[in-house]
């Protein structure tokens, strides 16, 4: 993505791109659409989120949009988990999603912690 929105979005959307092409895979070689559709779902969700926090209205509502990209990137690493314990997923394709919703959280854990002290310190 070419937006010039800083790293955290740069980088939540090319997981997004990740996520869209592993529920390609799943579909078209494994012909699974339940738990794909809730991986498709919270994927993408995350990059959408931080990307309406662009444009918050406040610096509440900013802490509010990352927060909720937080709790989907979660579900996301619950959903590649089990796709891998199901056998969906083989060890380095979950792994390698895994590490990069992971980074995705600890980004979102700062990016909220900075927000809320700079709102603190006014």
């Amino acid at each position: 993505m070419e937006s010039g929105g800083g790293v955290l979005q740069d980088k939540s959307f090319a997981f997004a791109v990740r996520i869209v092409n592993a529920v390609k895979f799943l579909h078209a070689q494994h012909k699974e659409y339940v738990l794909s559709k809730q991986l498709l779902r919270s994927g993408t969700a995350i990059g959408a989120l931080i990307a309406e926090g662009e444009f918050a209205q406040s610096k509440a509502n900013f802490v509010s949009k990352l927060s909720i990209a937080l709790k989907e990137a979660n579900e996301t690493r619950y959903w590649l988990a089990l796709l891998h314990s199901t056998h969906y997923l083989n060890k380095s394709a979950s792994d390698s999603l895994i590490k990069g919703v992971t980074q995705l959280i600890a980004m979102l854990v700062s990016s909220i912690k900075t927000a809320k002290k700079v709102k603190s310190e006014k």
